[in-house]
């Protein structure tokens, strides 16, 4: 592969900073950048120059279609190709892009789920270009990205509550720095950055495994006699045909102006991680999203499937997304920069203790934004945080903030050194702490790492989330400060009020052992193990009261979603159910079937010339015993699915943890007794070490 000019090639197919610039008229161009960088009223008499330019610009390019590009509540991407073909006249194309078309799309909203917001007759919804967030080309087509919301102006998208909390997380930060004297700063942004993990596997067993083409996971498959145990597959040495992968990856990212950065082999054997630098939440939201549509694109080049579902191998570790969350001012200042002396940084304090309320008081809506179907089998694992959600500072901050809640004395933390006892390495300095992997919420020096999130999932409702219960909370604390007249004293109180009342949350240690488990039992945290008990954060009052202050969620919009995802479970699981029994029915039985009548033929006629085998004998047993086992746990899936009521959620998860568990049990079993070669199906040491 080519050398490229990274210089050179970084956002080249992106209508950027840098083409604006070059492409429109000066007045133009800033009040683009003022509606992008300080969140200016949106103003119609640029729409049509801008058209017009982008248009111009992505034909150079090669683009011949438009597309107003959304990520719906559920399921990946959206859109509908244009082509900007508008007539024919005197045999010649009459082109047209203008700024009606630019700024606004129309979509059947009552196609997409709604949670009742639309009924099937009220088809009317409408995509309006975000114009915060660039605009790129992606092979022949223009992308737009747009928010997406029904004729009733409600949300039916992720974008949209993520621009409503950037609002509320400017307005309420703003407020306190001014409260606390900062006069500079204009306005407060929250950055992201997503560390996306994956599998991959060869596309020719992928398509032969019905599971994995429709579920996203396979559902049947025995143990493999190597797994994960030697733990030589995390940093290693990446083979050349995923190697070949990541660089055409990379490449296609960075044209688009996803900063792709970090690359690497994770745990499980097959798994793989691919990081990308911070950005402003609302462009790393769609950067997430280009980066999932691209892992799946790129990868059928290489002959691979990606596989981006939570737990798609039993046995070994499942696949999250890492959400690294912060604040900055328009200036660049990272607000949760600790300093020399945080216990005096009272901007620092005021928005750290603004994170562990807020974590303390929303966890279960913290909880809620990072459940899925996939994400109940991974959680808790090795890989994941369990589902209690607690707070990680480490045991410096931690004495510093009961230092100050106890009116002790407080005291910078000495820095230690890295003493390896060898003199030629470099002498480093330590971190403030020890990174906590097993922490869902941990502070990592100045940011947060939320390492809940399902690697399926989509990060708009989780930085949604984030932000609006840190704005909310950000809110009284402005309350409190801008009557204050010693500031000092009022961060101390806060501080104080914080570590007492929400003092609970904050835990440094083991989150995966049972102590654990029963310590936050006894604190009094929530421990929701389910997407179907998660569900019900939605439509809590406090929650939807809170989404109400901050205005990112209206109350009906609270109440469609929760409606979304319950019905959305529902329908997940009775796919993974049919799945299983159309694998079981036309694969698994027939094969094991038929082997079963060669095992017994073979004795039938070893008796009568007297050379019966034992072992033989005893493998016609147990081949019996475990077909009859797959045959008896098939069928009571099939009754047990055929009475479930398709609103019934609940049911669907008993369904998954009982009769779907049992059978894949047996199929498991009965995979050891059968031939390689006459198991219908790859077997997971073909899919996990394939490549």
């Amino acid at each position: 592969m080519a050398n490229i000019d990274l210089t050179r090639h970084f956002g080249c197919r992106l209508f950027d900073d840098r083409v604006m610039r070059a492409r429109l008229p000066e007045n133009i161009y800033e009040s683009m950048r003022r509606i992008r960088d300080e969140g200016s009223e949106w103003d119609p008499a640029v729409a049509d120059i801008v058209a017009d330019a982008m248009k111009t610009w992505a034909m150079e390019l090669g683009a011949t279609h438009y597309i107003h590009w959304f990520a719906p509540i559920i399921g990946a991407s959206s859109g509908k190709h244009e082509c900007f073909i508008d007539g024919v006249k005197a045999g010649e194309p009459l082109l047209n892009f203008s700024g009606k078309l630019l700024s606004k799309g129309e979509s059947d909203a009552s196609s997409f789920p709604s949670g009742g917001l639309r009924a099937t007759f009220e088809a009317r919804g409408y995509t309006t270009w975000d114009p915060t967030s660039p605009a790129f080309v992606l092979g022949t087509t223009l992308y737009i990205p747009t928010a997406f919301c029904a004729y009733t102006g409600e949300s039916l998208d992720q974008k949209t509550p993520v621009l409503r909390s950037m609002q509320a997380i400017n307005k309420q930060s703003t407020r306190v720095l001014r409260a606390l004297g900062d006069t500079e700063t204009s306005s407060v942004h929250s950055t992201v950055g997503a560390e996306q993990e994956y599998f991959l596997v060869d596309k020719a067993l992928f398509e032969q495994r019905l599971d994995l083409k429709v579920c996203g996971r396979t559902l049947l498959g025995a143990k493999p006699p190597k797994g994960q145990e030697l733990e030589d597959h995390y940093y290693g040495s990446i083979g050349e045909r995923v190697r070949a992968f990541m660089r055409e990856l990379d490449e296609e990212l960075w044209a688009l102006g996803v900063p792709a950065k970090t690359e690497h082999n994770e745990v499980a054997p097959g798994q793989y991680e691919l990081a990308s630098v911070f950005s402003g939440s609302n462009v790393a939201c769609d950067h997430n999203q280009i980066m999932m549509e691209l892992m799946r694109k790129v990868a059928v080049r290489h002959g691979l499937a990606c596989i981006l579902h939570e737990k798609p191998f039993a046995g070994i570790n499942g696949s999250g997304k890492h959400n690294n969350w912060s604040l900055s001012t328009d200036g660049g200042r990272n607000i949760f920069k600790p300093g020399k002396d945080p216990a005096n940084n009272l901007e620092f304090l005021t928005f750290l203790c603004a994170v562990l309320q807020a974590v303390d008081t929303y966890a279960d809506m913290l909880r809620l934004s990072a459940t899925c179907p996939g994400n109940d089998e991974r959680l808790g694992g090795n890989e994941a945080p369990p589902a209690i959600i607690s707070v990680f500072l480490g045991e410096p901050l931690t004495r510093m903030l009961e230092a100050i809640a106890e009116s002790h004395e407080t005291s910078p933390a000495e820095r230690k050194k890295l003493l390896t006892g060898v003199k030629s390495l470099p002498l480093l300095t330590l971190d403030d702490s020890d990174r906590n992997r097993t922490s869902p919420f941990a502070f990592t020096g100045n940011k947060f790492e939320f390492r809940m999130v399902g690697s399926s999932q989509g990060i708009g409702l989780v930085n949604a989330v984030i932000n609006a219960i840190v704005a909310d909370t950000l809110r009284s604390y402005a309350e409190e400060l801008e009557t204050a007249q010693d500031k000092h004293a009022a961060v101390y109180d806060i501080v104080r009020r914080v570590f007492h009342e929400h003092g609970r949350i904050i835990f440094n240690g083991n989150n995966y052992s049972q102590e654990w488990a029963a310590e936050a039992e006894r604190r009094g945290l929530p421990n929701i193990s389910c997407m179907v008990d998660a569900v019900d954060a939605f439509i809590a009052p406090k929650n939807v009261e809170m989404f109400a202050r901050t205005k990112v969620f209206t109350p009906g919009e609270c109440h469609s979603r929760y409606e979304i995802l319950t019905e959305h479970y529902s329908k997940t699981i009775r796919i993974d159910a049919a799945t299983m029994l159309e694998m079981v029915d036309r694969g698994i039985l027939p094969s094991a079937v038929e082997f079963l009548g060669k095992v017994a033929r073979s004795n039938y006629y070893n008796m009568g010339s007297g050379m019966t085998s034992n072992a033989s004998v005893r493998l016609q047993s147990r081949l019996v015993a475990a077909t009859d086992a797959v045959g008896e746990r098939s069928e009571r899936l099939r009754t047990k699915l055929n009475t479930i009521s398709h609103e019934d959620a609940r049911a669907y998860h008993a369904l998954c943890t009982g009769e779907m568990e049992r059978l894949r049990a047996a199929a498991d079993e009965l995979e050891t007794l059968v031939p390689a070669d006459r198991w219908p199906f790859p077997a997971y040491a073909e899919l996990l070490f394939g490549l």
